[in-house]
């Protein structure tokens, strides 16, 4: 065994590891005590720091719109004479396949249909076309330029310091400039990568629960398997065997393969919605003009706490910007890894533009063909809100070739769940594994449990409620590390910066050089 657990922190994984289990175990012995616990600390944090949660997010897209017309923005992720390992055009299909995800399906028709026949702030007459208009902004704004800055501070900073001064690609390296250099070995650093990979747990079940739930939605309308919160358990299980296997098999073989078929698939139920979904022109039309609006009114958006409306916040936004920041690690390090020789400038952009772009048309033609499909009545979506996961294969109904279509979904939500949580459990292994790109295959397999473990857990203690309760208690810990690794990495750079104004110039140097030569010809 000791061999098999060889570079691991053991403080960092079996610290982890057990305070996981607890609530793996609470869960399932539990269930109403431990659902009456996070709804009462739920309510605490909301009601307490709520407004921390938006400031968060909006102080993050500042600081990434800061780092793009700074100085700052031409540093590169490495040496400076470094240039990027990918091309950009493969870096950027990359990241696309990154930002994909099981929250793309199930959120895809359910959240603009929701808002549009319930406006946020009450700032349209539901169900009107300008509530359609409303509706798709603020999907765009819990999917858009904020939560992607999240994951651009994160995985910028753990690139520069991973790159840039050869240190681990761990989140404790990022805090060096305030811990020292020997940050990972002490008892602060070691906390700071526990807590990414609680984080991370918390947040990559909640996907899998989300999973759990559609899988099961689907498997209902193809095969009439009886839809509760025990059916999505079973499949949960079983899945969970299904990407431990893949993790265990080979990145190139696992993690590879199942992302470029799952993003295949998606392209191909993009171009199906766009093309038979009906009412092409005026889906696009809403669709343009919702994107220049949320773009223009992103900033304001960002400052809404909602006073007066703080259950729908709490629904909504703040679930959403603290599953963002519990995800961050995850998709830090990713994007971290594949982008080594880029300046800071490009990174940004690239991070915060290229996967929202993706965003906004999946949302674009998927939502607005759901809320055509319910204006003309063809499909009652409306209807089928109570139960999210439900709304797809409503909307699918209701075009052609349904059957086809909803095996296609139910194959892409597993391809979705194998290859998500497949890459979550390798990389939370990295992170306990010091850094190690080749971590224990042990480790792995006991991160996965237990991340299959807290979605069982919370579909058990409350279904829905209790996934979006998970992700944001599991991600309040973490969000105090992520400003710290804002603060620690604009201290790097400012340190690198003046390094470099300090530096002789190349007209000195030569002066130098010359000096140090004749010195040597006399000796």
């Amino acid at each position: 065994m000791s061999k098999q657990l060889k570079g691991v922190d053991p403080a960092v994984f079996w610290g982890s590891a057990a305070l996981i289990a607890v609530f793996v175990v609470w869960g399932l012995v539990g269930p109403a005590s431990l659902g009456s616990v996070m709804a009462t600390s739920l309510n605490w944090v909301i009601g307490n720091f709520g407004w921390a949660f938006v400031l968060i997010a909006f102080a993050a897209l500042v600081f990434c719109l800061f780092l793009v017309v700074s100085p700052y923005g031409g540093l590169r992720l490495g040496p400076d004479d470094s240039r990027p390992q990918f091309s950009t055009f493969s870096w950027v299909s990359m990241m696309f396949a990154a930002g994909l995800g099981a929250g793309l399906l199930f959120y895809g028709v359910a959240e603009p249909v929701t808002h549009w026949s319930a406006p946020p702030h009450g700032l349209a007459e539901p169900r009107s076309e300008e509530a359609a208009l409303v509706a798709l902004r603020y999907t765009y704004f819990h999917w858009g330029f904020n939560g992607w800055a999240m994951y651009a501070i994160l995985g910028g900073a753990m690139a520069y310091f991973s790159f840039r001064r050869n240190l681990p690609v761990q989140v404790s390296a990022v805090f060096t400039p305030v811990l020292g250099p020997n940050a990972m070995q002490r008892p602060i650093g070691r906390l700071i990568d526990a807590l990414a990979i609680v984080a991370t747990l918390f947040g990559t079940a909640t996907a899998l629960g989300l999973n759990g739930l559609q899988l099961n939605s689907g498997l209902d309308y193809l095969f009439d398997v009886p839809k509760s919160n025990a059916v999505a358990v079973v499949i949960i299980v079983v899945v969970t065997a299904l990407f431990i296997l893949s993790a265990t098999s080979g990145v190139e073989r696992g993690i590879n393969f199942l992302a470029n078929l799952g993003s295949f698939a998606t392209i191909a139920l993009f171009a199906f919605f766009l093309v038979v979904g009906g009412s092409t022109v005026l889906v696009i039309s809403q669709g343009i003009e919702s994107i220049g609006n949320y773009v223009i009114q992103v900033i304001p958006m960002s400052l809404q706490t909602g006073v007066g409306d703080e259950k729908w916040m709490a629904s909504w936004t703040i679930f959403y910007w603290a599953w963002w920041i519990s995800w961050a690690p995850f998709v830090g390090m990713f994007v971290a890894r594949i982008s080594r020789g880029r300046t800071i400038r490009e990174f940004v952009i690239g991070v915060v533009a290229a996967p929202t772009g993706f965003g906004f048309l999946w949302f674009a033609v998927t939502g607005g063909v759901g809320i055509e499909l319910q204006r003309s009545g063809a499909a009652d979506i409306v209807g089928s809100l109570a139960t999210p996961e439900l709304s797809l294969f409503t909307a699918l109904d209701a075009l052609p070739f349904p059957v086809v279509s909803s095996a296609l979904c139910v194959v892409l939500i597993a391809l979705f769940f194998i290859s998500g949580a497949d890459a979550a459990a390798i990389v939370m292994a990295t992170m306990a594994s010091r850094g190690s790109l080749e971590p224990s295959k042990v480790v792995v397999v006991v991160l996965g449990v237990l991340m299959g473990g807290i979605a069982c857990a919370m579909l058990l203690v409350g279904g829905l409620t209790a996934l979006q309760q998970a992700a944001v208690l599991g991600s309040v810990p973490f969000t105090f590390v992520l400003i710290g690794v804002a603060w620690c990495w604009l201290k790097a750079m400012r340190e690198d910066t003046r390094a470099e104004h300090h530096s002789p110039t190349s007209g000195e140097r030569i002066i130098k050089e010359q000096v140090e030569a004749g010195a040597e010809a006399e000796r």
